[in-house]
């Protein structure tokens, strides 16, 4: 593998907490339901446009307006609800020092994405970030993952994809690369195996053995 690429949330990150928060504050806003820790995890993994959506009654109106204020919250996110992985520093460190490229590649907002990412990391530590920034179709879409692998100058077959979303077991396949499932995050080994993912780690510890 000369190159891994990651998705964000639950994958690289741990944003749950914060999602919700910026959520919540939302919809207490409005006067509408808060949503839980377990309707966040089922909701994420398809961009914020549709994270919100998913979070609003059915009956909601307003969900344009929902949207552009959940991401004017977002955007002034300090970021102390958000958390790493353990054995997540070494595990990229250890790549890196192998030479391996390293990506990520998400449906959050673009800017968000990078606000995150300066959280944890130097702005050059990962050779490619990719959010949402309209100029692409979100995953499963595999064009940004494959604009990516070109601009890195390797071949998909040669590229890992490393993600804890259906999405992501259907990005790998759909722009030819090796997909992983990351069982740390969101979603569940049966949700995944259901998606496609025929391979597992349960931990950054267990991805570099396998890689």
């Amino acid at each position: 593998m000369k190159a891994i690429f990651f998705d964000l949330d639950g994958t690289i990150c741990n944003t749950l907490a914060d999602i919700r928060f910026h959520v919540n504050q939302m919809l207490r806003s409005r006067g509408y339901p808060e949503i839980s820790e377990q309707q966040t995890k089922a909701f994420v993994g398809d961009g914020a446009k549709k994270l919100i959506e998913r979070s609003l009654p059915a009956d909601a109106e307003d969900a344009e307006g929902c949207f552009e204020q959940f991401l004017e919250s977002f955007s002034h996110s300090d970021g102390a609800l958000l958390s790493l992985y353990d054995g997540e520093r070494e595990a990229l460190s250890a790549w890196k020092e192998e030479g391996r490229r390293l990506a990520v590649i998400t449906n959050k907002p673009q800017e968000a994405t990078r606000r995150t990412l300066a959280k944890f990391f130097p702005e050059d530590f990962f050779d490619f970030v990719g959010g949402d920034s309209g100029m692409f179709p979100v995953k499963p879409d595999p064009s940004l993952t494959r604009y990516a692998a070109l601009s890195l100058r390797v071949s998909p077959k040669d590229c890992v994809f490393v993600g804890d979303g259906e999405q992501d077991v259907r990005t790998a396949k759909s722009a030819g690369m090796r997909g992983i499932a990351a069982l740390w995050g969101y979603r569940t080994r049966q949700q995944l195996a259901a998606a496609g993912a025929t391979e597992f780690a349960e931990n950054f510890s267990e991805l570099r053995k396998i890689l």
